[in-house]
This record gives structure tokens, C-alpha cells and sequence, in this order.
């Protein structure tokens, strides 16, 4: 019987979780609203929807989600359908697809023509839709009206539209398009005049860029027809999406292309494709996630275009010219004067080179490789007042704290390398592009410039010497990482320098340390780590607990009062007994240091009834010690006094010198009566002595990630576990 009804109650959830409430409109008709069952067929539903509006022929309809896009419900998608949607009862895909092709096929008027392509352009994105009409020929028709021109612009732009749409749903591969076809859509962007429609050259453009992506052959048809100075004049069309199509078809080409052919793409968009990036694209007030990644992508391309520079080792066996003629142009603009040859290894040595007889050997690691000595020898010639006053400055430092300018520079193109990505492929969702970049044609060698004069800064903040250069270096990385990572970041190099120079050593010191504290208190309030400190507690109190009683056997000089004012010169003494069963105290002088049997006077600890501070202690009252007025706040907050009962009731009474014995000994005397710590010195130590344990407890997992909850143990298996009984046996 209790199964049974169970088994009721399970049913009648399970027919709940596929009940979908919505509403269903159909024309003018009256909307129906409705409770769609999930595990019915959707030919019953539309039958049903059929027979309530008198609907012939159920089986030319479809439900189409009108919401967002314009998708039909299918048998595959329905799942998605959530409680309050709005469907509509619409003519089904094969219904709807013959009718757009009768319409495109005959001698229809332009506006029936025009009517059909905008019903396709609607649909277009539908896969469902799309399945049939491409079955049913449509691609065929659409890429045979492109190439015999048959339709006028405005029908033209949606049928490229269309077309984009349909083949990006990956139903018909783009190897399939005839190079006729390809040479037709091209002619639109190279031949095109400023009042073409919008959508067409948009379209025209994504349909070049998906050919150059997917296949090669097709790469080689659209690299022929479609040059980059056919391109560059569309950057300056109003509309971002066109912008956003030309960078991304010349990412398509820029990636594709060999060598030679690349390094003229480069040179292009060097001298012409970022200056309308900056004029035309970046002077937006707001950009799109898309056209962000683009700009990410051809950034990195261009950057890469350091990376064969970056790999290549100078070699030492087999003289490179080129390279030995820029080792000497820096002699020369270093010091000025034409080069000697009985001087050159003082020079070299000068200019902070490792080896000195053949300072060639310095370029024999690759990363950075020759790239290097290509960017000294930029900002030697570019920036020379600089290079000149670098040079100048640290050779007049004692050899020791010389930053030598060849060794760093070295090292700066290689973290450079390391920050900026060269030599790596762009990543599929990367939007991080640094608009300074696109503001200069040498954008890396500025960088570079720029980083070198930083880099001496640091290391005359930091002081540094020849021991420290790989934390100076560590210091620079920081700072660069963190400037160019800023939001919004930096437009030109200009306020790229100066974001740089302001963020100093002293600042770099500040944030580390914030940062740090940040993160052991977040990982402090980890479940457990907490754990962890809940089971170091009763250790760490006990140790504490120790210390003060070490104290207290040690004892301390207190002031002697009198009348409410202390007596000048006048002390005494009180210490703990070594067993800590006795307190023994007297007078003393100011520097003497009384030992237990020099004390007069004792105090068993067994005697002791409790413990007051504060203005509850007796001597701290009203009465005519203070001459009837409340005792001063500052002595209040350092007066402590033991009650006991010997012959009547008795108070010892203290006044501490300063709140560290005033935490002391009341910790200490806490400790002895069983009684918790209570003190800020206790909650100091407790934390410190705490967090100390835990950081060497987890020495060992420095830099892991510390989880909130434990990981799941996983069960063992029946497998197993007869395993191990049979091993046990």
C-alpha cells in the first residue's frame, strides 16, 4: 500500500517537471493559452491548436519561438521552451521555403521579390529553416542571382545577408563556392563607391573572411583579387560592424600569409591601417566585445612579427655584419667620437656588456636573441639624449652600483617578450589590446625605450647593485604588467610613460604588502585553516600562559602611592615563587633587584579569592587616599588588587608602570587563579603566535590554492574492499 502511493506521488511530480505553461498566437486569432505537456508529440500539440482555431491542414504548421530570434520548435530544441514563453503557429519551413522560392523563382514583382527576401534574411539564421531550404536548391538560386546581378542593391544586401547567414550554420561547406562566385563578391569590395549599402559590403566582407579562414585553395583565389589598399577605404565607413569585418578579414589574410607576403601586409598596416585604427575606430565612444578581439588579434600578429628576431641566436662562429655594425653605432653615439680600436673593450665594458672582447657573445641566448641588440640600437638612435645619459650616469658610479645598460637591456626585451605574448598565437576569446600600440609604427621598440629609462629609475630608487638585478628586474616586470593592465589603458605612449613613472618603487612595495595581507586574510578565514588554528589554540594559550608566569617569577619595581600622588624615590617589589605557590613582595630601592628571600612580606596563592581591576579595585575608590575625589583615569586603567582572607579581608593592591606590566601580570595572575586571559597583549600574542604556527605549518603548500570545503572522499568500491579482505585473510 505505501509503495503504491509513492509511486503516485513520484508520477505526479514527474508530470509537473513536464508541464511548460505558455501562450500560443496565431494571426489575428484570440491567443490560446496553454499547458504543453513535454512528453507529448509536437504534431498532437499542433493538431490541438489547429482544431480550437479551425485550422485546416495541421500538418503545413510549425510553432516558431517569436522571442529573440526566430527559431522553430523541434522535437531537438523543445527542452528549451521556459514557463511564460509566447510561441506563434506559423506556416512550417517546407511551407514557407516554397513559397520564398516561387516568389524568387518566377516573374515576380520587385516588391513580391523584395517581400520573399526580407521573409529570408528573417529565417536565414534558422537551422530547421535552413536544412530546407537548402535541400530545396535556395543556396543554388541565391549564389546564381549574385553572380548574374540580377537583383537591385537593396535586394542584393539581403541576399548577401542571407547567404552569410545560411553558410555559417555549417550545413554546406565553403570549399563548395565557385571562384566566379568568389571573384563576384570580391569585386564589391574593391570596385565598390560610398553610397553601397552597408549590409552588402559587411556581408561581402564576412563572406571573404570565412573563405581565407576555412580553406587554403579559396585563400589563394580571395588573396589575388582583394589587396589591403582595397580595404583601407572601408575603415572609414560610419558603420562599426564594416570596420570591425575589414580587421577581421585582414587578421584572416595577415594570418595566413607566407613570409614575404606577410612582412608586406605588416609594413601596410603599419604606416596606414593604424592610423585610421586610431582616427576612425578607437575615437568611439563605446566598442563592441568583437571589435576588441579583433584589434587583440592584430596586435598580436603584428607583434609576432618580432618573434623570428626574438629566436634567432647571434652566433658567435659566423659574424653577422648588420649586427656588428650596430654594436658599433652604439660606441659611436655613446661616447660621441669616432671609434678606436685599441679602446674598444673599455667601451664595451662601459655599455654594461658581459663579454667585452666580443660583446657578440652577449646575443647567444635565444630568447631575446638579436632582438635585443635591435631594440638598443633603436633607442640609441631614436632616443640618443637618453641612451647618452643613461651611459653617462652610470659611468659614474662606482663599479658595483653601475646598471649596466647592455646586461638589463637584454633582460628588459626578454620580460617585454614574455608580457606582451610574442611568439604566441592569439587566444580565441582575447580582447586585452593596448590602444598605444596602434599610435606608433615601432610599437615594441618604443616600448622598449621607454621601459630601459624606467628600468634605471628602479634601480636608483631601490639602490640596487649587480646582486640585485634579477629583483630590480622583477620590480620593472611588475610595473609594466600592472600599467598596461590598468582600465582604461593607457592611448599613447606618452600617457603610457607616465602612468609608468608614477607607480615607483615605493608604490610597488606598498601594493605587494597590501596584497599580501589581503590574501593571508582571506586564507586565514578558510574552513580549514580555521580548523587548523582551533587546534593549535590550547597549545599556543598554554605557551602564553607559560610566559607570563616566567614573568611574574621574575617579578617588577612598582611606584609606591601615598595620599593619591606617588612618593618620589619610594618602590617595591613582588615576585612570584619559583612553583608558583607564592607571592613574595617589599620595599626596594630603584635599581635593586630583590631576591624571594630579601622580601619581607608573602601572599600564598591559595588565599587569593579573586582578582579586580580598574576602578573596582579598593584603592582606586572614592576615599581620602585620593582626597575625595575619583582617582585619575590614567591610574585607573593600570590598578589591579588581590583579595584574600587571612585573620579579615585584605586587598595587595599594584599600580602598574605602563599597560605592558599592567597585561602581564594580570594574565599571569588570571593563569594562576584558572581563570581565562582576557588582556589586548594576550589577543596580540594569541594572533601573532597563531598565524606564525599556521604559516610554518604550510611552508610546504606555498602558492596552492587553499579550498573552503574539503574535497569529497570518494567511496570505495565493493571491488576493492573484497580486495583488501582477501589480502587480510
Amino acid at each position: 500500500m505505501t509503495s503504491g502511493v509513492g509511486a503516485t506521488i513520484m508520477s505526479r511530480e514527474s508530470s509537473m517537471n513536464n508541464i511548460v505553461k505558455l501562450a500560443v498566437k496565431m494571426g489575428t486569432k484570440t491567443p490560446q493559452l496553454i499547458k504543453l505537456n513535454q512528453l507529448h508529440p509536437l504534431t498532437e500539440i499542433i493538431q490541438s491548436l489547429c482544431m480550437e482555431w479551425n485550422v485546416t491542414e495541421p500538418e503545413k504548421y510549425a510553432l516558431q519561438n517569436i522571442e529573440g530570434c526566430h527559431r522553430y520548435i523541434t522535437e531537438d530544441n523543445r527542452q528549451d521552451i521556459k514557463n511564460g514563453a509566447v510561441l506563434e503557429l506559423v506556416p512550417s519551413p517546407p511551407r514557407i521555403v516554397e513559397e520564398i522560392l516561387g516568389k524568387l523563382r518566377l516573374s515576380s514583382t520587385r516588391e513580391e521579390k523584395l517581400e520573399a527576401l526580407e521573409k529570408l534574411e528573417k529565417l536565414s539564421g534558422d537551422v530547421t529553416f535552413a536544412k530546407e531550404f537548402i535541400q530545396k536548391g535556395g543556396l543554388s538560386l541565391l549564389i546564381s542571382a549574385v553572380e548574374e546581378g540580377k537583383y537591385s542593391e537593396d535586394c542584393l544586401a539581403l541576399v548577401l545577408v542571407s547567404f552569410l547567414e545560411l553558410m555559417e550554420l555549417g550545413i554546406e561547406p565553403w570549399e563548395s563556392l565557385e571562384s566566379g562566385f568568389i571573384r563576384k563578391i570580391a569585386n564589391y569590395i574593391t570596385k565598390s563607391s560610398g553610397t553601397m549599402d552597408r549590409r552588402t559590403i559587411q556581408s561581402c566582407l564576412g563572406i571573404l573572411e570565412n573563405l581565407v579562414q576555412t580553406s587554403p585553395e579559396k585563400y589563394s583565389v580571395v588573396e589575388k583579387d582583394v589587396q589591403l589598399i582595397h580595404l583601407i577605404p572601408h575603415l572609414r565607413n560610419p558603420s562599426e560592424m564594416v570596420q570591425q569585418n575589414v580587421i577581421a578579414l585582414i587578421n584572416a589574410l595577415f594570418a595566413k600569409a607566407d613570409g614575404i607576403k606577410k612582412k608586406q601586409i605588416a609594413c601596410i598596416t603599419e604606416s596606414e591601417v593604424k592610423n585610421l585604427i586610431v582616427t576612425e575606430v578607437l575615437s568611439t565612444k563605446s566598442m563592441k566585445a568583437e571589435m576588441a578581439h579583433q584589434l587583440y588579434v592584430l596586435q598580436t600578429l603584428l607583434l609576432n612579427q618580432d618573434a623570428d628576431r626574438m629566436n634567432t641566436r647571434l652566433d658567435p662562429q659566423n659574424p653577422n655584419p648588420d649586427a656588428t655594425e650596430k654594436i658599433k653605432k652604439l660606441r659611436t653615439i655613446a661616447f660621441d667620437q669616432e671609434v678606436e680600436s685599441r679602446r674598444y673593450a673599455d667601451d664595451h665594458r662601459k655599455l654594461g656588456f658581459e663579454n667585452e672582447l666580443n660583446p657578440s657573445l652577449d646575443f647567444d641566448v635565444a630568447p631575446p636573441g638579436i632582438l635585443a641588440l635591435d631594440c638598443m640600437h633603436y633607442f640609441a638612435t631614436y632616443h640618443k639624449e637618453k641612451f647618452m645619459g643613461l651611459v653617462l650616469e652610470n659611468s659614474c658610479r662606482s663599479d658595483n652600483h653601475k646598471c649596466p645598460f647592455a646586461r638589463t637591456s637584454i633582460l628588459l626585451t626578454r620580460a617585454l617578450c614574455e608580457i606582451l605574448g610574442i611568439g604566441e598565437s592569439p587566444l580565441e576569446q582575447g580582447s586585452n589590446f593596448q590602444p598605444m600600440f596602434f599610435t606608433c609604427e615601432k610599437a615594441f621598440e618604443e616600448t622598449f625605450s621607454i621601459c630601459i629609462v624606467l628600468l634605471n629609475k628602479t634601480w636608483r630608487e631601490m639602490r640596487a647593485t649587480l646582486a640585485d638585478i634579477a629583483q630590480v628586474l622583477s620590480v620593472v616586470k611588475e610595473q609594466i604588467t600592472r600599467t598596461i593592465g590598468e582600465k582604461p589603458p593607457p592611448e599613447t605612449m606618452e600617457e603610457f610613460k607616465e602612468r609608468l613613472y608614477r607607480l615607483n618603487y615605493k608604490e610597488i612595495k606598498e601594493l605587494w604588502k597590501q596584497e599580501r595581507l589581503n590574501r593571508e586574510e582571506s586564507e586565514s578565514q578558510a574552513p580549514p585553516i580555521l580548523e587548523l588554528k582551533r587546534k593549535l589554540m590550547p597549545e599556543i594559550e598554554a605557551l602564553i600562559a607559560q610566559q607570563r608566569l616566567n614573568y611574574l617569577v621574575q617579578g617588577t619595581r612598582f611606584n609606591k602611592f601615598s595620599k593619591g600622588t606617588r612618593e618620589k624615590g619610594k618602590y617595591w617589589y613582588c615576585r612570584l615563587s619559583p612553583n608558583h605557590k607564592v607571592l613574595y613582595y617589599g620595599d626596594c630601592d630603584e635599581r635593586s633587584i630583590p631576591s624571594i628571600e630579601e622580601l619581607s612580606n608573602k601572599l600564598p596563592i591559595s588565599e587569593v579569592e579573586n582578582l579586580s581591576v580598574g576602578k573596582d579595585t579598593p584603592h582606586m575608590k572614592l576615599g581620602k587616599d585620593w582626597k575625595g575625589k575619583k582617582a585619575p583615569a590614567g591610574l585607573a586603567g593600570l590598578a589591579f588588587s588581590l583579595h584574600y582572607t587571612s585573620d579579615m579581608p585584605r586587598s595587595l593592591d599594584f599600580i602598574a608602570m605602563d599597560e605592558h606590566v599592567f597585561d602581564y601580570w594580570t594574565d599571569g595572575l588570571n593563569t594562576l587563579m584558572g581563570t581565562p586571559m582576557k588582556s589586548k597583549e594576550y589577543e596580540k600574542d594569541l594572533e601573532t603566535l597563531l598565524s606564525m604556527e599556521v604559516k610554518i605549518r604550510l611552508l610546504d603548500l606555498e602558492g596552492i590554492d587553499i579550498p573552503y570545503e574539503p574535497p569529497e572522499i570518494p567511496q570505495i568500491s565493493p571491488t576493492l574492499l573484497q580486495e583488501l579482505e582477501t589480502l587480510a585473510s
